[in-house]
């Protein structure tokens, strides 16, 4: 039996669906492993076809490409390091029932499969679904490498007692998890809270390897990670970047000590939203074939922050800002409009929407003869808006980049087929309050990472109050409650699921609770319709918030909390 290990963790950004390029990348990290002499290469969750796969788990074709393709990739440890590998296989009828599909880890060595363990405890809340694709494992045995008796939980095991718990009563020495853990702000809090908690009771290591990178509305921040058996952490690297790292274990009386690894500074607040909301952008337009976006730039304070994102993640050169101004577009936004793509350094183009607007009500003069101008005169702004920016959009190969915020998505202070219109929406998990908070903190810092300027967002813009001007001295507060109140009631009501009555007693008026709530229900198919974002929080919209379209619940009823 060895007393050293050299484990290698490869946190690596997978794209989802390319089997034949996520392996090619990981043999050229598994070529670094061996030459640096490791015992065991490590990669993330699912990593052959990338995580989440979601529904293309159900293609049969799919779960073939990819066991085909790791039983090729196996041969590769003829001459070197094991590795840790995990994938979807489907059951042989010996680790489980043939014909079922399981997430599955593998211990590969010497040119061969050697052992497969599976997944036993399937996430089914939030923006997992996997009980829809896989086969939960029975209690996983420790596989053995070397001598050592390895657990190799997957994830979600190590979210719950019972996995870590029997793979400690088998003798397992050492935990190596492959994760798929998505960002959120207190991803870091929750990692560290769990992996104490299975070292509490077991009093074994655990080598944490999570991916990296943008899939869709997640962004994976990595953050990859090793503890001792005393809780504290001896390995960890960095945050949204791809990392590579060679730990040395060495069996001591009383178990496993990391003796040498990187220790690497965490990513927190606001860079770290900032971070995540440019890889999930990045990504989503990489993986996606584009490499250039425009966008609608208003004057106001969303537009320019997601401007700033694009410009910070693709680089100015590759970021179009468009002002379109009707007969309401005040000549401070002009003014504010032309100086924040300015500042930024982005292309900046004016095409004003006048003429279109005119002929739009001429048209429709006929039918609209003796009734009153309302939002639908409004409205038809901004999807005239929506037309031209997806006119350069198609002509010139651009993705349309949209610029709504979180508190606007809730209360439908948006309009569908107008400016809700486009590929991706960076802000899309941000409340308003959030909005300011963040341009503010760019303002003041610009990161190493990023490919943007110093202040790039003129003051007026962050100081003036929001408007959508599409009618004479509009304000967004002519219809809604300050964003202070109505962010803190949005949270209560879309992130913490309380009632009215809690929200009364946090000393909001019982009116504007219940006209909040109302509008927020209601808009549920714009949320439906809306273009996807990068999830932030714990209850973003879309894959986090699945409510009906069609709803009439109402808390209204002055329910009492429970004790």
């Amino acid at each position: 039996m060895t007393k050293t290990l050299k484990i290698a963790s490869a946190q690596l950004n997978p794209t989802v669906g390319d089997l034949a390029a996520n392996l090619a990348h990981a043999r050229e990290m598994y070529a670094r492993a061996k030459t640096a002499e490791a015992d065991i290469f490590v990669l993330p969750e699912t990593y052959v076809i990338g995580y989440p796969a979601e529904d293309l788990l159900l293609k049969p074709s799919a779960v073939r490409a990819c066991m085909q393709q790791v039983k090729e990739f196996a041969g590769i440890t003829c001459d070197g390091p094991a590795i840790i590998f995990s994938t979807p296989w489907h059951g042989d009828g010996t680790n489980g029932q043939a014909g079922r599909l399981y997430s599955a880890v593998l211990l590969i060595q010497d040119g061969e499969i050697t052992d497969v363990r599976f997944k036993h405890d399937l996430p089914n809340y939030g923006v997992f679904d996997e009980k829809r694709v896989f086969s939960p494992g029975p209690l996983p045995e420790p596989v053995v490498f070397k001598g050592i008796k390895i657990g190799l939980p997957i994830c979600e095991d190590i979210w719950h007692e019972g996995v870590c718990e029997h793979l400690a009563a088998q003798g397992a020495e050492i935990f190596i998890s492959p994760n798929g853990s998505p960002w959120r702000r207190n991803a870091h809090w929750q990692r560290e809270t769990v992996a104490r908690a299975r070292i509490k009771n077991t009093g074994i290591p655990i080598i944490y390897v999570n991916q990296i990178g943008g899939q869709d509305e997640l962004a994976f921040d990595g953050s990859s990670f090793s503890m001792s058996a005393s809780g504290e952490y001896v390995q960890t690297l960095p945050a949204f970047v791809e990392a590579f790292d060679v730990a040395t274990w060495q069996k001591e009386d009383g178990g496993w000590e990391c003796t040498s690894a990187k220790k690497e500074k965490q990513l927190k607040g606001y860079e770290a939203d900032w971070r995540a909301m440019a890889t999930g952008l990045g990504d989503y337009l990489h993986k996606n074939g584009f490499t250039q976006v425009v966008l609608g730039m208003s004057g106001g304070i969303d537009s320019a922050m997601a401007a700033c994102i694009a410009a910070d993640t693709l680089g100015p050169e590759n970021v179009w800002c468009v002002m379109l101004p009707s007969k309401y577009t005040s000549d401070d936004s002009l003014e504010d409009a032309k100086a924040c793509s300015k500042s930024l350094g982005c292309k900046y183009d004016t095409i004003p929407i006048a003429d279109a607007v005119g002929a739009f009500t001429g048209m429709l003069a006929p039918q609209f003869q003796g009734l009153e101008s309302d939002t639908t005169e409004e409205n038809l702004q901004s999807r005239i808006r929506a037309v031209t920016l997806m006119a350069l959009s198609n002509k010139f190969g651009h993705m349309l980049m949209t610029t709504g915020n979180k508190s606007e998505m809730a209360v439908g202070y948006a309009t569908l087929y107008g400016d809700m219109c486009g590929g991706y929406n960076p802000l899309k998990d941000l409340y308003k309050t959030e909005v300011f908070a963040l341009m503010k903190w760019r303002n003041k810092n610009k990161p190493d990472w990023v490919l943007g300027s110093e202040k790039p967002i003129p003051k007026r813009i962050i100081t003036k109050p929001p408007s959508a001007e599409l009618r004479p001295d509009q304000t967004d507060q002519d219809s809604l409650p300050p964003y202070e109140i109505l962010d803190d009631i949005l949270r209560g009501l879309v992130d913490g699921e309380i009632s009215v009555d809690a929200l009364v007693k946090r000393g909001h008026k019982r009116e504007t609770v219940t006209r909040i709530q109302s509008l927020l229900y209601i808009n549920e198919y714009k949320r439906n319709q809306a273009p996807p974002g990068v999830k932030l929080g714990n209850q973003a919209f879309g894959r986090d918030r699945r409510y009906p379209l069609t709803n009439r619940f109402r808390d209204k009823f002055h329910m009492k909390e429970n004790p």
